[in-house]
């Protein structure tokens, strides 16, 4: 045998020998998997990892199947994500192309954990793309059970119970999605089930706006006092950009009812104004804000009133609003005279800080013409005098009146000042 033909053969052993090798490679799915977990977490600056197993299938469209996930920084203690499976089917193409086609089939994620804060840090280190892009989802996403953490950050709040659907995901193409899960903070709760419509996706990378509706129903409750079921329409552009989420303008309205124990307030409420969502904090400024009772007109304690100012929920709930009543409610107790049931709107403030439950104290401005009243008050004690049937001619206030002229069983009084002691409140207005 000449010594070109064992070269030829000992190429062709060499090839036969490769080959064999890459087939006992590819036939380990954990050693292949960690292998492409490590490329991939190489590319996204992170450390992947999985402790369960792995699984994957070439023919037809491949897909891979892994348990166990974790994501998170070098040297990180906090994961970004974990999640106990994630499924990932993608064609040919794809992985032929080596990451300059983003074309997927379906996308699978059962209980996902994201901590934000950990995110937010991610984001932070990652180089800046002229070009960011969407993947293409042809048969969808879907999330069972996941939940977004804020633990450590400036708020303290999370969402658990996340499922998302979606039914195909491409840039250009509009989205529907349907979103459920339950936020919490202290001792809130707002479960929600939300059906979720985006113009065009790509613009929630390149930081450009897009049309976005939402409608769905929710519900706020507060503990064991009170609860808020509602159904939600929201609609304006969504704009994602580096360090905040914003709707601007955005239309949103409310159709809910508060409800106790003893008594069901149905309601309305719309908004028209910038909402934005920074570090933690949603926020919705400068917005004119309108709420209607929905019962009886006789009956119904909830007056007609109009406001402009802020609604902020963070690590606490801070409402900032100043408007006026349309009308003296009929179902409200009549005030001594002159006041008796005032005519024209009342010119009315309202400030709060405090627990998102609505369980600190809410401060109270009111006036008309020269009478103004300066007040404190709880809803909670606001809530049980209207589940008495408004037994006292006064809610249970703390707070000082002040009016030129007041007339009591036949007594004109002038320069009138009122003190209003409400035992339940200390007088420095401290919780």
């Amino acid at each position: 045998m000449d010594a070109r033909r064992r070269r030829v053969l000992i190429a062709i052993a060499l090839a036969l020998l490769a080959l064999l090798l890459a087939l006992r490679f590819a036939l380990q799915p954990e050693r292949a998997t960690r292998f492409l977990l490590s490329r991939v977490g190489g590319t996204l600056g992170l450390d992947i990892t999985f402790s369960g197993a792995a699984e994957y299938r070439l023919r037809g469209t491949p897909r891979l199947e892994i348990r166990g996930i974790v994501a998170r920084e070098p040297g990180a203690q906090v994961p970004l994500l974990t999640a106990d499976r994630i499924l990932l089917s993608l064609p040919w193409s794809t992985i032929r192309a080596r990451g300059a086609a983003l074309d997927a089939e379906r996308l699978e994620l059962d209980r996902p954990v994201l901590q934000l804060a950990a995110l937010r840090h991610w984001l932070s280190t990652r180089p800046p793309s002229e070009e960011p892009r969407l993947p293409t989802l042809a048969r969808g996403l879907l999330v069972r059970d996941g939940s977004l953490r804020n633990d450590g950050a400036d708020a303290d709040w999370f969402i658990d119970g996340i499922a998302i659907d979606i039914a195909r995901l491409a840039p250009t193409e509009p989205l529907r999605a349907r979103v459920r899960g339950r936020y919490v903070a202290d001792t809130l709760r707002v479960p929600f089930d939300l059906a979720l419509a985006l113009q065009r996706m790509q613009a929630l990378a390149d930081a450009s706006p897009t049309g976005m509706g939402v409608v769905g129903r929710l519900a706020v409750l507060g503990g064991k006092q009170w609860r808020m079921p509602a159904h939600l329409r929201l609609s304006g552009p969504l704009r994602f950009r580096t360090d905040d989420i914003q709707v601007v303008p955005a239309r949103l309205g409310i159709a809910g009812s508060y409800v106790t124990q003893a008594s069901n307030l149905p309601f309305a409420m719309g908004a028209h104004g910038p909402i934005r969502y920074d570090y933690g904090k949603l926020s919705m400024e400068t917005a004119p804000l309108v709420v209607r009772g929905r019962g009886a007109e006789a009956e119904d304690p909830i007056p007609d009133a109009m406001a402009r100012g802020s609604v902020a929920l963070g690590d606490a709930l801070a409402l900032d609003l100043d408007g006026n009543i349309a009308q003296w409610p009929q179902a409200w107790p009549e005030l001594p005279a002159p006041l008796h049931r005032p005519r024209g709107p009342v010119e009315v403030g309202l400030d709060y800080l405090g627990p998102a439950d609505l369980s600190g104290i809410v401060q109270l401005r009111a006036s008309k013409d020269a009478t103004r009243f300066d007040g404190r008050f709880r809803i909670a004690a606001i809530t049980d005098w209207l589940d008495a049937g408004m037994a006292t001619p006064l809610p249970p206030l703390d707070g000082r009146m002040d009016t030129p002229l007041l007339e009591i069983v036949g007594a004109r009084l002038e320069g009138v000042h009122v003190e209003v002691d409400e035992p339940t409140i200390a007088p420095t207005g401290n919780d």
